[in-house]
C-alpha cells in the first residue's frame, strides 16, 4: 500500500515538471519541488539548475556514488514555507538541516515515512503545534533538535521508544507538562537538552540516574522541585550537569562526588540549603563550578579549593564563614567570583599565586584585611573588582605591575595610603574606580602612561597636590571626576584636548585660576562642575558654544563680571552660577522662575523678577538726593508691590472662576513659554486625544510654538495610589530623560484639582492612527521599518540605560508618536514603573494590571509580574501591526488577538497571508525577517525573549541582506521620507 502511494504522488509530481523529466533524476525532481515550495529571499537555489542530471552539484545537497541524495543542509538560508514533507520520499535521505530559517507550520505525523534519518535538526523556526509521537518511530534516528520553535503540550511519551537516539534537545519551546520519566529508557542518550520551557512543577525524575551513556544533562528552567536525587550517581560519563534555575531544594548529596568526571556543575538560583558537603576531591576533572544564588551556609571546604578548578561562582549565598586560605592552592584557577555574599575576614594571602587568576570580583561582601601582594603574580589578571567591602591599607606594590589589569574597582572601602606611581600608568586600564576611600598624595605624571583610560573616578578621596598636565594625553578619557579631595593650583591647559570628555567633576577642591582657554573645542563635554573651589576671573564666553552641555555649576567661586549672554543658547537641566562675584543684569532667558535659586550670593547681580536692578549713574555725596532717591524707592517699592499684588489676585480669580489654580510648575527643559499660557489652551475645541490616563491637548503658545497638554483624569490623581505620592517621583525621573526616541515632556502643573504634563508636539500623530486609517498606504516598508527601529531603541534606552531601569507597561502603537519626518518617540508614562531592586527572580509584583488589550503579555494577566520582559511582548504585537496592517484585536480574530492569529494563520496558510496587501512584495524577504524578531518577542516564556537591546541589533543586521530601497544614495538607512502626511 505504502509502495502504491509513493507511486501515485510520483507520477503526479512527473506530469507537474514534465518539461524537465528528461534533464533530473528522481531525487532531482524532488528537490526542484523543494525549490518552488520554499520563499528563499537569500538566493540559495539560485545554483539549483533544472537543466542539471542530478541535484548533486546544488547547493546544501550531498548524494552517494549513486547519484542518490543521502544530505540536505539548508541551515540559515531565511527560507519560509510549510515543512516539506515530500523529502521524506528521498529515499536514501539520512540527513535533513533546515535550522534557523522561517519554516512554518506543524510538524506532520507523516514524518515517520523518513525511514532513513539518522539526523533531523529543525531548531531555530516558526514551528508549533504538538511534537508528533510519530518522530519515535523513526528507527535509525541519532540526533533529533527541535529546541528555538513553538512546540507545546507534553513530550511525547512514545519518545521512551527511541532505541538509537543519542542527542535530544528540546530547549526553548513551549512545552508543558512535566520532564517525562520515560526518558529514563532511551539508554543511548548523550545528551539531553530541554531547558528553558515552562513545564509544569514536578520531580527531578530519579529514572534519569539510568541513563549511563549520558555525558550532558541541560534542565535549566524546567520548573524542578523537590531535591537533587541520589540515583544521580549513576551518570558516571556525565561532563556538565546544569539543573540551574529552578526550585530545587535541600543540600546538594554527596553522591554527586562519584560523577568523577564532571567538567562543569550549574546549580546557581535554586533554593538548596545547607553546607557544601565534603568529597570534591574526587572531581579531579572538575573545571567550573555554579553554586550561587542558594541559601548554603558554612565554609568553603578547603578540599574544594585544592581541585585545579577554572572557575568558582558562589555569588549570592548565605555563607557566613571566612574564606579560607586553600583557595590559593588551584593551580588552574582564573575566574573567582564571590561578590553580594556574607564572606567576611582577609582575602587568602597567597591567592593568585600558584595561578593565572584573570577575574576576581569580590564586591558586597563583608572582607577586610589588605589587598593580597599575588592576585598578578602570574602576570593574567584583567578584572579586579572589590566594591562595598572594608578592605584596608594600601593598593599592593606588586599591582603596579600588572599590565594585563583592564578594570579596577576598589570603590567604597577603606583603603588609604599613597597609590603606587606605577599603577597610574598601567597601559590597558580602561575603568579606574578608587571612589570613597582615604587614598592621599598626588595624580602622579605617568598617568600618561594609561593610553586606554576612558574613565577615572577618584572622588571622595585625600589626594592633594596639581592636576598633572599630562592628563591632557588621554585621548580616550569620558569621565574624569575628582570631587571632594584636596587638590590645589589651576586646571592644566592641556585638559581642552579631551576631546571625548563627557563629565569633568573638580568640585569641592582647593582649585584656584581661570577656566582654560579652547575649552570650545570640547563638543563633547557634557556636565561641567567645578563648584566649591577658588576659581576667579570671568566666565569664558565659549561655554555657550558647546552643543551637549546641560549640566553647569560653577557656584562657590570667585568668579566675576557679567554673565555670557552666549549662556542662553545652551539647553541646560542645571545651571548654578550662585555664591560668586557676578555683576550686571541676569541675561533675559533666565530671568524666570525656574532659575531662582541659580544666582543668589551675587550682590552685584541684578534679577528683574527676583529683585530690583541699581540705576546707572554719576556717583551722589550729598545727604538729600540720597533722602529722596530713598523716598523714591520705597515709594516705588510700595506702589510695584501693591500692582503686583493686584495683578495675582486678578489673575487667581480668573483662575478660580476656570476651576484651574496653578499651585505647582516643574519645568524638565529649557523653556521660552509661561506657565500661565498652559491652561489657556485647555479648550475642547483642541482636543487631539483620549487615553486610560487623561485627555490630550494640542496648544498653540504665544511664541507660536505648538505643545501637547495631558489633563489627567481626576479620579486617576484622587482616587488611585499611582498618581498620589508616587506621581511626583516618577514625574521627577522621567524629567530626566533625554533621547531622541522618547517624546520630551517640558514640564509638568500641579493645578490642585488636576495634573497637566506639556510635551512636545508631535505633527503625524500615533503610529496607530496612522496605520489603521486611510493614510496607511503613505507608510511603505521602510517608513514601517524606520519607525519600528525608532522605536525600539527608545525602549532599550528606558531599559538598559536609565538607572534604574524604567518599564513603560502601555507600549502599543497608539503611544508611539511621530514627528514631522515621521521619526518616532515613545510617550505616553502614565502607568510607566521605576523598577526597583528585588530580592530574587527580577520582577516586582503590581497590585492592578496595567497596558492595553490585545498587548498585555500572558504571564503579566497571571501573576501581576512585571519586569522589562513584559515591553518586549507588547513591542512584538506592534511589529505585528507593521507587518500585518491589522489592529491587536478586532472581529475578526473572535476571541482571539492578532498575537494568536498570526501563529495560526503561519501554521495553516503561510506568511503570504499575514502581509498587509499596501506593502511592496520586493520588501517580503525583510518583512519576514522583522516578524521572526516580532515573534520571538512574544515567546511565551519571558525569558526567552529577547532584550530589547538585542532587537535593536536585530533589527539593524537585518538591512544587511542589500535589500533593496532600505538604502539611498549616502549610504544612509532610509530613503528620503515627506515631512508630514
Amino acid at each position: 500500500m505504502q509502495m502504491q502511494t509513493h507511486t501515485t504522488h510520483f507520477l503526479i509530481f512527473i506530469f507537474t515538471t514534465l518539461p524537465f523529466i528528461f534533464a533530473l533524476n528522481e531525487d532531482g525532481l524532488y528537490m526542484h519541488r523543494l525549490k518552488l515550495s520554499l520563499s528563499d529571499t537569500q538566493g540559495v537555489f539560485s545554483t539549483w539548475s533544472e537543466h542539471d542530471p542530478t541535484p548533486c552539484n546544488w547547493t546544501g545537497v550531498t548524494c552517494n556514488n549513486n547519484a542518490g541524495v543521502v544530505a540536505v543542509n539548508l541551515s540559515g538560508a531565511s527560507l519560509a514555507g510549510p515543512f516539506p514533507i515530500f523529502l521524506c520520499h528521498l529515499t536514501s535521505l539520512s540527513s535533513l538541516s533546515l535550522s534557523n530559517n522561517l519554516i512554518n507550520s506543524t510538524l506532520p505525523l507523516s514524518i515517520s515515512r523518513c525511514r532513513s534519518l539518522t539526523y533531523l535538526d529543525l531548531s531555530q523556526n516558526l514551528l508549533g503545534g504538538t511534537i508528533p509521537d510519530t518522530i519515535a518511530d523513526l528507527p535509525y534516528l541519532r540526533y533529533l533538535d527541535l529546541s528555538g520553535c513553538y512546540f507545546s503540550g507534553n513530550i511525547p511519551a512514545s519518545f521512551g521508544r527511541f532505541r538509537e537516539l543519542e542527542t535530544l534537545i528540546l530547549t526553548e519551546n513551549i512545552l508543558t507538562g512535566k520532564v517525562p520519566a520515560v526518558l529514563g529508557n532511551v539508554t543511548s542518550l548523550k545528551t539531553l537538552e530541554l531547558a528553558y520551557n515552562p513545564f509544569s512543577p514536578g520531580h527531578f525524575p530519579q529514572e534519569l540516574g539510568n541513563l549511563t551513556n549520558l555525558e550532558s544533562l541541560w534542565l535549566s528552567m524546567c520548573n524542578l522541585v523537590g531535591s537533587i536525587p541520589r540515583s544521580v550517581e549513576k551518570l558516571s560519563r556525565l561532563t556538565n550537569f546544569d539543573v540551574s534555575n529552578n526550585g530545587l531544594v535541600g543540600t546538594i548529596p554527596s553522591t554527586i562526588f562519584q560523577l568523577n568526571n564532571i567538567v562543569q556543575m550549574e546549580l546557581y538560583n535554586n533554593s538548596l540549603t545547607g553546607v557544601l558537603p565534603m568529597g570534591w576531591s574526587n572531581l579531579t576533572k572538575l573545571r567550573r563550578l555554579d553554586v550561587s544564588t542558594n541559601k548554603l551556609t558554612g565554609t568553603i571546604p578547603d578540599e574544594l579549593c585544592e581541585l585545579p578548578l577554572e572557575s568558582l561562582n558562589l555569588f549570592e549565598n548565605q555563607f557566613d564563614g571566612l574564606f579560607p586560605e586553600s583557595i590559593a592552592k588551584s593551580p588552574n584557577l582564573y575566574e573567582l567570583k564571590l561578590f553580594s555574599n556574607r564572606f567576611s575576614g582577609s582575602l587568602p594571602s597567597e591567592i593568585g599565586k600558584n595561578s593565572a587568576l584573570q577575574y576576581l570580583d569580590v564586591s558586597h561582601n563583608k572582607f577586610s584585611g589588605k589587598i593580597p601582594e599575588t592576585l598578578c603574580e602570574m602576570g593574567a589578571l584583567e578584572d579586579l573588582i572589590m566594591i562595598s567591602n572594608s578592605f584596608s591599607g594600601s593598593i599592593p606594590a606588586s599591582l603596579g605591575n600588572c599590565r594585563s589589569l583592564l578594570r579596577v574597582r576598589f570603590r567604597a572601602n577603606q583603603l588609604f595610603g599613597e597609590v603606587p606611581t606605577e599603577f597610574w600608568s598601567l597601559p590597558q586600564v580602561y575603568l579606574l574606580d578608587l571612589f570613597g576611600n582615604a587614598f592621599s598624595g598626588n595624580i602622579s605624571h605617568m598617568i600618561s602612561g594609561a593610553k586606554n583610560l576612558s574613565n577615572l573616578q577618584i572622588s571622595r578621596n585625600k589626594f592633594s597636590g596639581v592636576i598633572p598636565s599630562e592628563i591632557g594625553k588621554l585621548r580616550n578619557l569620558v569621565e574624569f571626576s575628582a570631587s571632594h579631595n584636596e587638590l590645589t593650583g589651576e586646571i592644566p591647559g592641556t585638559l581642552v584636548h579631551l576631546g571625548q570628555l563627557g563629565t569633568l567633576d573638580l568640585s569641592f577642591n582647593e582649585l584656584s585660576g581661570e577656566i582654560p582657554l579652547g575649552i570650545h573645542t570640547m563638543k563633547q563635554l557634557n556636565e561641567l562642575n567645578l563648584a566649591n573651589n577658588g576659581f576667579s576671573g570671568e566666565i569664558q564666553d565659549e561655554l555657550g558654544t558647546l552643543p551637549v552641555l546641560n549640566y553647569l555649576d560653577l557656584s562657590g567661586n570667585y568668579f566675576s563680571g557679567e554673565i555670557p549672554l552666549s549662556l542662553q543658547n545652551l539647553k541646560l537641566n542645571k545651571l548654578n552660577l550662585s555664591n560668586n562675584r557676578l555683576s550686571g543684569t541676569v541675561p533675559a532667558f533666565f530671568d524666570k522662575g525656574v532659575y531662582r535659586n541659580s544666582f543668589l550670593g551675587n550682590p552685584g547681580l541684578c534679577q528683574g523678577v527676583f529683585g530690583l536692578c541699581p540705576t546707572k549713574g554719576g556717583r551722589q555725596h550729598k545727604g538729600y538726593l540720597w533722602a529722596l532717591r530713598a523716598i523714591y524707592t520705597v515709594a516705588g517699592f510700595v506702589f510695584l508691590v501693591g500692582i503686583a499684588m493686584f495683578i495675582w489676585k486678578y489673575q487667581k480669580f480668573q483662575k478660580i472662576k476656570k476651576g484651574i489654580t496653578m499651585t505647582k510648575w516643574t519645568s524638565f527643559h529649557k523653556l521660552g513659554f509661561s506657565e500661565f499660557e498652559i491652561p489657556d489652551g485647555l479648550d475642547e475645541a483642541n482636543v487631539i486625544g483620549n487615553g486610560a490616563s487623561g485627555r490630550v491637548y494640542k496648544a498653540v503658545l504665544s511664541n507660536g510654538e505648538a505643545v501637547a497638554v495631558k489633563k489627567l483624569w481626576e479620579k486617576t490623581v484622587k482616587d488611585e495610589t499611582p498618581y498620589g505620592d508616587e506621581f511626583e517621583i516618577e514625574v521627577e525621573t522621567l524629567g530626566k530623560i533625554r533621547h531622541k526616541n522618547i517624546v520630551r515632556l517640558w514640564c509638568c502643573c500641579d493645578t490642585g484639582d488636576s495634573k497637566l504634563l506639556v510635551y512636545e508636539y508631535m505633527p503625524n500623530g500615533s503610529l496607530g492612527d496612522l496605520l489603521h486609517s486611510c493614510k496607511a498606504k503613505l507608510l511603505d516598508w521602510p517608513l514601517r521599518f524606520k519607525i519600528a527601529l525608532d522605536a525600539a531603541e527608545g525602549l532599550s534606552y528606558l531599559h538598559h540605560d536609565c538607572v534604574p531601569p524604567i518599564v513603560h507597561r502601555d507600549v502599543k502603537s497608539n503611544n508611539i508618536l511621530l514627528d514631522g519626518e515621521f521619526g518616532a518617540k515613545i510617550s505616553d508614562f502614565g502607568v510607566a514603573k521605576i523598577v526597583k531592586p528585588v530580592s530574587k527572580g527580577g520582577v516586582e509584583s503590581m497590585s492592578v494590571i496595567a497596558g492595553s488589550c490585545g498587548y498585555i503579555a500572558p504571564e503579566y494577566a497571571y501573576t501581576l509580574h512585571v519586569n522589562e520582559k513584559s515591553d518586549i511582548y507588547s513591542f512584538g504585537v506592534v511589529i505585528l501591526e507593521l507587518v500585518t496592517g491589522r489592529r491587536p484585536v478586532g472581529p475578526e480574530f473572535g476571541e482571539k488577538d492578532l498575537a494568536t492569529w498570526v501563529r495560526m494563520t503561519l501554521n495553516e496558510k503561510g506568511v503570504d497571508q499575514l502581509l498587509d496587501p499596501n506593502l511592496n512584495s520586493s520588501f517580503k524577504g525583510h518583512i519576514c525577517k522583522i516578524l521572526d524578531v516580532g515573534l520571538r518577542c512574544l515567546n511565551h516564556i519571558p525569558a526567552n525573549r529577547p532584550s530589547m537591546r538585542r532587537v535593536v541589533k536585530m533589527f539593524q543586521e537585518s538591512v544587511h541582506y542589500n535589500v533593496p530601497g532600505m538604502e539611498n544614495k549616502n549610504g544612509k538607512l532610509f530613503p528620503y521620507f515627506p515631512k508630514s502626511v
